[in-house]
């Protein structure tokens, strides 16, 4: 099976995965699929002990180039499927709104691809399925099996569904925010709600530090750095003429540089401070930084630029986006490029009726294993 032919199959694979997503960390039949499926190509699958998810190698026939890893990540979303298609989920309640089944099924290709060419294979290839990108932790359990770490360049993909199918986005340095989460309950005096001189008011207090924390952006952050705040949850009291002992917020700071992130986090745990003297209320607050922005090789998107050039695909500027990706995780570590992928949805990511242009999956398929074969570790890490 060549380039040419692959198509069919892929679609087969798409579909497959689509109508059966798996929540994070549960992906138990996905990996078994993708096993499966590795297996019937002659794949070596690695020992990592990983309970879902799996990395596999293809090795080099010449033994002298470079430890290249391709991933894609396997876990879908809590979400109801409402897009119509004929191979919706069968899995009620989950869905792959986020096109891991794409990014999945694009990787089997490339892998398929990879090793039709094994005897002109210069680079040993890591195939890397990442179970649990939504939720913290799924890089990490990847990493901590030291399988990459001997590994010279990562290279990663996932869906754009504001680009037309094929096309490929590319942008150096940021294009993923860094995700910082925090949380924060506020202690004060609950009492009457006619009486308010006799309590600590955690509702006012709450009120006061979310308009307040505004702040922290348009008054504090550069105007030239891409940072946001949210707050996304308010809980507080349970009547109308009580004032609440407690009250409880939380939300997110987004950036397109960690450091960033991490300051602007860092201000509000200062104004959760101020809060707490100006209203004689206890405020506890609890941060952690959930993932850091991705970081795109100048080098390596050029040779991207090049080898899809040289495919015959569309290339085009990505612009960047505040959503956070876990594969930032692995650049910390490995020279690496996310490159984002056409596939033109009228609905967005995480949308109940997000739906992939499969038809871009050969595309994919070619430029991730392209990328993979033809890598040379030197400086300037030129197409071949």
């Amino acid at each position: 099976m060549n380039e040419l032919t692959i198509q069919p199959l892929l679609e087969e694979h798409f579909f497959w995965l689509h109508r059966h997503p798996e929540q994070s960390y549960f992906e138990h039949e996905t990996t078994a699929y993708i096993k499966h499926a590795l297996g019937k190509a002659n794949i070596e699958i690695l020992n990592t002990g990983l309970k879902t998810g799996l990395v596999a190698l293809i090795s080099a026939a010449r033994k002298n180039g470079a430890l290249v890893a391709l991933r894609a990540d396997i876990d879908a979303l809590p979400v109801t499927e409402e897009s119509g298609c004929d191979y919706a989920s069968q899995n009620n309640g989950f869905m792959h709104a986020c096109g891991h089944d794409f990014h999945t099924a694009a990787l089997l290709g490339a892998a398929l691809l990879l090793k039709q060419k094994q005897a002109e294979l210069v680079n040993d290839v890591l195939l890397v399925f990442q179970p649990a990108e939504e939720v913290s932790g799924g890089a990490e359990s990847v990493l901590a099996t030291g399988a990459l770490d001997k590994a010279n360049v990562i290279f990663g993909l996932h869906v754009a569904p504001d680009y037309p199918c094929g096309t490929v986005a590319l942008k150096s340095g940021g294009t993923f925010a860094a995700v910082s989460a925090f949380k924060i309950t506020i202690k004060g005096k609950g009492g009457h709600a006619a009486m308010p001189q006799l309590c600590r008011d955690p509702v006012v207090a709450a009120a006061a530090l979310i308009m307040a924390a505004q702040t922290i952006i348009s008054r504090t952050s550069d105007p030239l750095d891409s940072v946001v705040l949210s707050f996304t949850h308010i809980e507080a009291g349970k009547t109308w003429n009580v004032i609440p002992e407690t009250a409880f917020v939380e939300g997110t700071i987004r950036a397109l540089g960690t450091k960033e992130a991490q300051s602007a986090t860092k201000k509000l745990g200062a104004f959760c401070k101020a809060i707490e003297l100006s209203h004689e209320i206890e405020c506890n607050f609890d941060s952690w930084l959930d993932a850091p922005a991705t970081n795109n090789d100048v080098e390596l998107t050029r040779y991207a630029e090049l080898t899809a050039g040289k495919l015959g695909l569309n290339v085009t500027a990505y612009k960047p986006t505040m959503a956070g990706e876990d594969f930032a995780l692995y650049q910390e570590k490995i020279r690496g490029l996310f490159i984002n992928f056409g596939v033109e949805s009228a609905s967005a990511l995480h949308h109940p009726a997000f739906r992939a242009n499969y038809k871009g999956l050969s595309d994919a398929a070619r430029l991730l294993a392209e990328l993979a074969f033809n890598f040379k570790e030197d400086k300037n890490a030129r197409a071949a």
